[in-house]
């Protein structure tokens, strides 16, 4: 806990999470142990210096890729804003964000070496997006356009889940399978 407080900069911040835990711990009957492990699931720190309400809130998309997709069948699951996707979108580097009839979604192509290349590429996105729960479009266009659009359907926009997703798919030793790119 003293760790969590020590990575608030602001002193006011540190009585405020002080005062949460004590809420936490009166207010509701929790025990101290309960107390830690909310804040372990759900309260995260980084070393951004951009705060919010006392709270650091920077990801990277390391983070995303350490995280788990969560169930969308969850009945307060809720699209993120185009503001907060817009936030989010550097997150995972060459993915782009798409608003196709008020709906977000991911975006992201590739150039492949041949048809079965591609099927290749798919089969790897298929094996994260079944480990994860959460189902891509995956467009195959000629012999070697991939494209891959990630979107919560459930919801009809972007959740979290789709930003995890889209980084552990850049995260997939992709490379043997592309087609290289033109010298200048």
């Amino acid at each position: 806990m003293s760790r969590m407080i020590h990575a608030l900069s602001k002193p006011q911040a540190q009585v405020r999470l002080v005062s949460l835990f004590q809420r936490l711990r009166a207010g509701h009957g929790c025990t101290i142990t309960q107390v830690n492990q909310i804040f372990q699931n759900h309260v995260a720190l980084s070393s951004s210096r951009k705060l919010q309400g006392g709270f650091r809130t920077f990801s990277t998309s390391e983070d995303f890729s350490a995280k788990k997709c969560v169930p969308c069948n969850a009945k307060d699951l809720r699209p993120m804003t185009e503001e907060t996707a817009k936030e989010l979108i550097s997150k995972v580097p060459d993915w782009n964000l798409v608003n196709e009839s008020g709906v977000l979604k991911l975006n992201r192509s590739w150039k492949v070496k041949s048809f079965l290349k591609g099927l290749e590429l798919f089969r790897l996105v298929a094996e994260v997006a079944e480990s994860e729960g959460h189902h891509p479009d995956l467009h195959l266009v000629g012999w070697n356009n991939v494209t891959i659009e990630i979107w919560t359907h459930a919801v009809g926009g972007l959740t979290e889940n789709d930003f995890i997703l889209a980084a552990k798919i850049n995260g997939l030793p992709l490379q043997d399978l592309l087609r290289r790119k033109a010298k200048n």
